[in-house]
């Protein structure tokens, strides 16, 4: 099935995934916005300067403004020439952010350009890079750190190789603490000791590249490995499908721009929710290379697997043997179809709560089943007391295990959950203003008739409903915008782009019908028609399903009379349409008498932004709808 491409192997060249540039110059004269501070000291003697570095986080695509941070340079005649890199700020709601993977390493020397590390903010992955040369001298915080404050020091620099053994840690930089943190965390002196071994066996390892998990639209946070095209050993050219990766917005090829061969699959087939920036793959230059990478690697993952089983179960059972208070219902049906001791499974929900993914923890790891065989065999003779030496909440529940079966958990698409997370976004954080009204479809109909017989022109329904909301929406400019939450105030949209709302196998989908207002109703119906049969094979390219200014979800052909959408954000306003129903009323004749007549009426509910719509723009939205609806003909001018 042939997917649409995204032409770009890896993270750091994915141009999907914005770029944070980071520099820091010396400033001499710097504006007061800058902040500079500088500060002189007589020491035992010694001349000591302190001085303000701005350090830019620059991001390529974007449109926000540059944030600058301060790195602070130190110059003294005893103590080296020194940088301290902080954590910047690479979006304009980034307070924190997570270090995921060093580039350099200490004493590595960096050039102009060079990534220095890949910085995971609450947008994206961003390759941080340096516009100075210079060395790593000290990396004051780990791989792996969670939740680092903008701003807080993570790295120190020297412009000479032999100043990096007298580089001094400033005072306040938290360097050790988080030494501390991260040798405990490790556990003991043989993790330290595994783990630095199997740092020296990869730097002796033969040149290779690690393919990690690229960011392919701007809210992927996660992805799925739906399928290896290329295997273990073939050769990689450029241009070829690597594999296909399941996002948020649609399943994508991931080609390779670089020659080479596949060394190793970390993440194989169907590996789900793979976090972006992890590693997936390991490529080589030389076919040669391929055993020796491709055992080094799998042993990685072998030492990585076998660590928390060698260290974690016990400390945690100790600890949190009787901590618990509360089962879920899930982990108490759990508990005792596997005849597992609650006791004995630590508790990570809200006060001291089981929840499901404890119990699922403990059958992984063994824990609770050893315990509960052997009670069962001391109580053998009295089951009265198993039941009440057992957890609370548990007796009684026998009778409910043949229920245990009566369903199924189906996996969770990509976008699906996508979906869900939005949707309940939009229904929390947008004020809905629902309005409605009927109109009349008779004209619409015999339009639509009218085309088939005299001009063979096949059109639906709702390929003419799109055009109406289109034209609708140019007579009244104020209805197509958007609420731009930075600025706090509504944006009109110069171009008219319809959301389509098409129900596909994954989920639901919105490809685009762009400036629908200049397009006649053949076109539209001929592009609708293909755009949907490229969203439900998962073919949709990404400009084809993001942005619009307005959209229609259509249930008209299903048994709804009437129905309210819920807003897609950014966009302002949805028009759900439901099913043409006949009714009898009033209508008037040619010689002006009413007489009772059956009439086409369908019904259309809008529901639109209160901070764009208020009901002034709604109503007069409506009334255009309700205008072109009955005079079918105006959209041919």
């Amino acid at each position: 099935m042939a997917l649409s491409r995204l032409r770009n192997p890896v993270i750091s060249r994915a141009p999907s995934l914005l770029r944070a540039r980071l520099f820091s110059s010396t400033c001499r004269s710097l504006p007061c916005s800058s902040r500079v501070l500088s500060s002189f000291a007589d020491v035992e003697g010694t001349l000591s300067r302190t001085t303000s570095v701005p350090i830019f986080g620059r991001l390529h695509g974007h449109s926000s403004k540059m944030k600058s941070r301060i790195g602070v340079r130190y110059f003294s005649s005893a103590d080296p020439l020194q940088t301290v890199v902080g954590m910047p700020a690479l979006s304009p709601t980034m307070s924190q952010g997570n270090i995921a993977k060093w580039r350099k390493k200490e004493g590595d020397k960096i050039n102009v350009g060079d990534v220095l590390c890949d910085i995971e903010t609450d947008k994206a992955t961003l390759e941080f890079e340096s516009l100075e040369e210079g060395f790593l001298a000290k990396i004051l915080v780990p791989e792996g750190s969670k939740d680092v404050p903008v701003g807080q020091s993570i790295a120190i620099t020297v412009e000479d190789p032999d100043d990096i053994k007298n580089v001094s840690i400033p005072a306040g930089s938290g360097a050790e603490v988080k030494e501390e943190t991260s040798e405990k965390s490790i556990g003991n002196e043989e993790k330290k000791q595994q783990t630095s071994s199997l740092k020296t066996n990869t730097a002796e390892l033969p040149p290779h590249f690690v393919l990690g998990m690229p960011a392919l639209s701007p809210t992927m946070s996660q992805g799925n490995i739906a399928k290896w095209r290329k295997q273990e050993g073939d050769k990689i050219e450029v241009g070829d499908v690597l594999c296909e990766i399941e996002t948020d917005k649609a399943t994508l090829e991931f080609e390779s721009l670089e020659e080479g061969f596949l060394a190793k699959i970390l993440v194989p087939d169907g590996s789900k929710d793979v976090a972006v920036g992890q590693p997936i793959a390991v490529t080589v230059e030389d076919p040669n290379d391929i055993e020796s990478v491709k055992t080094s690697f799998s042993g990685d993952r072998m030492l990585q697997e076998d660590k928390p089983v060698q260290h974690d179960p016990t400390p945690k059972t100790k600890a949190q043997n009787t901590s618990f208070s509360r089962i879920s219902p899930s982990a108490k049906l759990l508990i005792v179809e596997h005849g597992l001791d609650a006791s004995s499974i630590p508790a990570s929900g809200p006060r001291g709560t089981i929840l499901k993914g404890d119990v699922l923890a403990a059958i992984k790891s063994g824990i609770g089943s050893s315990k509960i065989s052997s009670s069962k065999e001391k109580q053998t003779p009295s089951p009265q007391v198993k039941s009440q030496t057992g957890s609370p909440g548990l007796s009684g529940l026998k009778s409910t295990l043949p229920q245990a079966d009566a369903y199924e958990d189906l996996p969770n698409s990509q976008i699906r959950k996508v979906i869900a997370t939005r949707l309940l976004e939009s229904k929390q954080s947008t004020p809905h203003l629902y309005l409605s009204s009927d109109v009349i479809l008779d004209p619409l109909l015999s339009f639509r008739k009218e085309l088939k017989e005299n001009f063979d022109v096949k059109v639906s329904v709702n390929d003419i409903v799109i055009k109406v909301v289109a034209m609708a929406l140019r007579n009244v400019p104020e209805a197509n915008a958007y609420w731009d939450v930075k600025k706090g105030e509504a944006l009109f949209s110069d171009a008219v782009d319809i959301s389509i709302a098409v129900a596909t196998d994954k989920g639901l989908m919105t490809p685009i019908i762009r400036n629908a207002d200049q397009k006649s109703i053949s076109a539209i119906s001929l592009e609708v028609k293909e755009l949907a049969e490229r969203a439900r094979a998962g073919k949709l390219k990404p400009n084809e399903f993001q942005g619009g200014t307005f959209s229609i979800s259509n249930l008209g052909m299903f048994p709804v009379d009437h129905f309210c959408a819920i807003i897609n954000p950014p966009q302002a306003g949805i028009l759900a349409v439901g099913r043409g129903n006949q009714v009898v009323e009033p209508v008037v004749g040619a010689d002006g008498i009413e007489k009772p007549g059956v009439v086409t009426k369908m019904s259309l509910t809008l529901s639109a932004d209160h901070r764009v719509f208020d009901g002034h723009v709604g109503g007069a939205f409506l009334a255009a709808l309700r205008s072109n609806f009955s005079d079918i003909r105006r959209l041919l001018l």
